[in-house]
């Protein structure tokens, strides 16, 4: 019974306007849906990358050099291995067996006999040539020749290119092969093409001279031609003994059990310590290479999954607004990921020390665009996810987040570039000054020459870095439609090509902006609400009156145009410095959060005065409000709402006929009552309590600009004042 009564008194839908509705949260649900999955999309691809990018879990990333002490935590050996020699001194002792080898030469004795027959038809064709040496004496010399030529080759003839080999080496002896049989022969004792030639053409004394005839004879024979070596080097047999000889040097010196301590914070690190310190380097890479332990890559993901949700959960919960905007997201997480990864591929590679990266820039940026809160959590995140790639993060830690924390109260309200440079400096003193308080903490046997001077060179490297912050701020405001406090006062100069044409083409427009932006900056500073950006919007939400300056009374002299067209044409002209205002803006490439005071300055509200004027005009005839109403929207932020109530205030409080404490207190609250009334906050994030704030702001300020005085009380029995005179 009741849900027929219901059906009765139900109030019927127009078809049209129920599918408007449909459709309009048709898509209101799927543009929900699409930033919920571009979220999970950003998220997915920030553990992506990060985990990608990941050293091993058991690296071994530390940096030290011998003579200097060592500044991690104690040191343990995971596994049980092998001290090994370091590869320069393995190698040494290799060149040392290189040295002292006996290669293998194998002997060829019919190299002999052809040598000496070669000989003999050389000395026969050399006598018949030359009649001189048909001489007995000549038959003695050849003779002589051959016995010099069996002495030589019984010792052994090689290259002359393998002597040179050898003797450059350093190499004491040689063994000769003789039917599989080898003979160690000391090397001094072998000769080369050019010690035989040298030796065969020396003739022999007889004790008082030397035979000139012999001597003639011996070079005038072709020895060179004839003098073959009967030693061949046996490569094969060399190269087998050898790499025997090689691969049997062991190059362990020592062995390391499993949970040893390897070294001590503060040891001096030593040529021995070197070796086990490299030994255990090796090993580590080895473990990791063979087998990533899956328990730990997991561990690394689910910590790294862990602070990225809760990253999330902080925007979700905490600041909503930039949870809902997707570039603020993707800008957010983008931050985080590539600082990560850019650690990891330093630590990776060894590369310097991961003090180089500037991760103090993100929370510069973050909080220039964004807020304090918001640029702290990040950079806590960032650092702890970048934390993992290390093996002892503590310091790292430590000095990043100080560095974090300066960063944030240094950037307060980035006004100048010269602020940049002083966050820079304060930065890299105070992480200076932890960095030396932690090596006094950590180390017992402190001196200052044990100092690692370097850690203090890569800090302030990483320092200066933070300089880069100035050309990403620009990025990050082309790329993602922020605006820094210094894009903004670059825009309040008014010397800027838009304000000073605004001020040569509607000069009472220009002082109405100064006026609204002097009250707007004193509302902003009372609610804790952004100044500077208040103060630019103020500037430049009225440009759009440059178009028709003359329509608008600040600008006007004795004419006023409206008086000769009708109210709606002049409801038309005003609504239409909101859209002139827009395209100026457009034009000269004014950001989007100015554009927005530009849209918003008078909302949804109409034009009231021809709006009345109109219908006073024709009192029966039906009214098209959209003629007098401005296309809006409404304030969406607590500036623009400031900017709403500075504006209406400042143009009404010209029309006052006399400026009193009273007439200023009751302009301030019925102009800011009716627009609390008509909804103009709706949409904003003023509070009521914050509104309040503004009406004293306001009132106090006006007091001031139109110099209201205070009434002075009278007495009430004037005559008793004269006799107290009197006494």
């Amino acid at each position: 019974m009741w849900t027929i009564i219901k059906n009765i008194f139900k109030k019927k839908e127009d078809p049209s306007i129920s599918r408007t509705l449909k459709k309009h949260r048709s898509s209101l649900d799927t543009n929900k849906i699409n930033n919920r999955l571009s979220r999970y999309g950003i998220l997915a691809l920030a553990l992506l990358c990060i985990s990608l990018f990941f050293p091993s879990p058991n690296s071994f990333n530390f940096i030290y050099s011998e003579g200097e002490p060592w500044h991690y935590a104690p040191l343990y050996s995971l596994y049980k291995f092998n001290i090994n020699m370091s590869d320069s001194v393995l190698e040494t002792k290799k060149d040392s067996v290189k040295k002292v080898f006996e290669p293998y030469y194998e002997r060829d004795w019919s190299v002999v006999d052809s040598v000496k027959l070669a000989v003999e038809k050389e000395a026969r064709n050399l006598i018949n040539e030359n009649p001189r040496y048909l001489n007995k004496r000549v038959a003695l010399y050849i003779r002589q020749l051959k016995t010099t030529i069996d002495s030589i080759y019984s010792k052994g003839v090689v290259y002359q290119t393998s002597y040179d080999s050898m003797l450059n080496a350093g190499t004491n002896a040689i063994r000769i092969v003789d039917n599989n049989v080898a003979t160690l022969t000391d090397f001094n004792d072998i000769y080369c093409e050019k010690t035989t030639y040298r030796q065969l053409t020396t003739p022999h004394s007889d004790g008082t001279s030397i035979d000139s005839l012999h001597n003639q004879f011996l070079l005038a024979l072709n020895l060179n031609a004839i003098i073959r070596p009967n030693l061949i080097y046996d490569k094969k047999k060399s190269d087998i003994e050898l790499n025997s000889i090689i691969d049997s040097l062991s190059p362990n010196i020592g062995f390391v059990m499993e949970n040893e301590r390897i070294i001590d914070r503060g040891e001096i690190i030593t040529r021995e310590k070197i070796v086990k310190l490299n030994s255990y380097e090796n090993i580590v890479k080895e473990k990791n290479a063979a087998e990533r332990p899956f328990s730990m890559i997991l561990g690394q993901i689910l910590m790294v999954v862990a602070i990225l949700l809760i990253l999330n959960s902080f925007l979700l919960i905490f600041r909503r607004d930039y949870f809902n905007n997707i570039k603020t997201y993707i800008m957010l997480f983008s931050f985080v990921t590539l600082f990560c990864v850019f650690a990891s591929l330093i630590i990776e590679h060894h590369f310097m020390h991961v003090f180089i990266i500037p991760f103090c820039i993100v929370p510069i940026i973050i909080r220039i665009f964004l807020d304090s809160r918001t640029a702290f959590a990040f950079h806590t995140g960032m650092i702890l996810i970048a934390s993992l790639s290390l093996s002892y993060p503590y310091e790292f830690i430590l000095l990043e987040l100080i560095g974090g924390m300066v960063a944030v109260q240094t950037t307060r309200e980035l006004t100048q570039r010269s602020q940049i440079v002083t966050t820079m400096i304060v930065i890299i003193l105070v992480q200076e000054i932890i960095h030396l308080a932690y090596e006094l903490l950590s180390d017992s046997a402190f001196s200052w020459s044990s100092i690692e001077r370097y850690e203090f060179i890569f800090i302030l490297i990483g320092g200066i870095m933070l300089l880069f912050a100035y050309p990403l701020l620009w990025v990050v405001e082309k790329f993602f439609g922020f605006t820094s406090e210094m894009t903004l006062v670059e825009l309040s100069n008014t010397n800027s090509p838009l304000l000073k044409k605004l001020t040569e083409e509607a000069p009472g427009t220009f002082q109405h902006s100064i006026q609204v932006a002097t009250l707007a900056s004193n509302i902003a500073s009372k609610i804790g609400a952004n100044v500077q950006l208040v103060r630019t919007g103020a500037l430049y939400h009225d440009i759009g009156k440059i178009s028709r300056p003359v329509f608008f009374t600040e600008n006007q002299s004795d004419l006023n145009p409206h008086d000769r067209i009708s109210p709606i044409q002049s409801a038309k002209a005003i609504i239409e410095h909101v859209t002139n205002g827009l395209k100026l803006a457009e034009h000269y490439n004014l950001p989007e959060v100015i554009k927005r005071f530009i849209v918003t300055h008078h909302g949804n509200r109409k034009v009231n005065y021809f709006y009345i004027t109109y219908k006073n005009e024709h009192p029966d005839e039906e009214i098209d409000e959209r003629l007098f109403t401005y296309p809006g929207p409404n304030p969406e932020t607590k500036e623009e709402a400031i900017l709403m109530i500075s504006d209406s205030v400042e143009a009404a409080s010209r029309s006052l006929n006399e400026y009193t404490e009273e007439s200023i207190s009751n302009l301030v609250d019925k102009i800011i009552d009716n627009q609390l009334e008509e909804g103009c906050f709706n949409e904003s994030n003023i509070s009521l309590k914050e509104i309040s704030l503004a009406k004293t702001a306001l009132k106090e300020r006006l007091k001031t600009v139109y110099h209201t005085r205070i009434s002075y009380p009278e007495l009430d029995h004037p005559e008793e004042e004269n006799t107290n005179k009197t006494i």
